[in-house]
C-alpha cells in the first residue's frame, strides 16, 4: 500500500520539477533579452501556425490503437497457424505493430506540418 503512495508522488514530482525548470528557465532568458534592450517581437517571430495539439494527439492515439489490435490479430494468428509460442507472439507482434502505427503517425504529423 506505501508502494503506490511514493511511486505516485515520486511522478508528481518529476513532472512538477521539469515543469517548473522549463517556465523558469523561459522566464529568466526573456528577462535577460528585455533588459539587453532586445524587441519583444522576436519572443513572436518565427511562430507559424501549427496544426492543434489535440488532432496531432488523436492521430497518433488512433494510429497507436490500431497497432495494439493488429498486432493481437497477427499474434493469434501466429500462434495459431504457425505453431510460434503464445508467449512469444503476442508481446512480439503487438510492440511491433504498435511502434509501425506510431512511425506512421509521425510521417502523417510530419506531412501535416510541411502542408501549413
Amino acid at each position: 500500500m506505501g508502494g503506490e503512495i511514493v511511486v505516485f508522488i515520486g511522478m508528481f514530482s518529476v513532472v512538477f520539477g521539469i515543469a517548473y525548470l522549463f517556465y523558469s528557465t523561459r522566464n529568466k532568458e526573456r528577462l535577460a533579452l528585455i533588459e539587453k534592450g532586445a524587441d519583444a517581437s522576436i519572443f513572436i517571430k518565427g511562430r507559424r501556425q501549427a496544426q492543434p495539439f489535440w488532432k496531432i494527439l488523436i492521430l497518433n492515439l488512433a494510429l497507436l490503437l490500431m497497432g495494439i489490435g493488429a498486432g493481437v490479430m497477427v499474434g493469434g494468428a501466429l500462434h495459431a497457424a504457425a505453431g510460434v509460442e503464445e508467449g512469444i507472439a503476442m508481446p512480439g507482434s503487438i510492440f511491433l505493430l504498435a511502434g509501425t502505427g506510431l512511425l506512421i503517425g509521425f510521417f502523417i504529423t510530419k506531412k501535416m506540418d510541411k502542408e501549413l
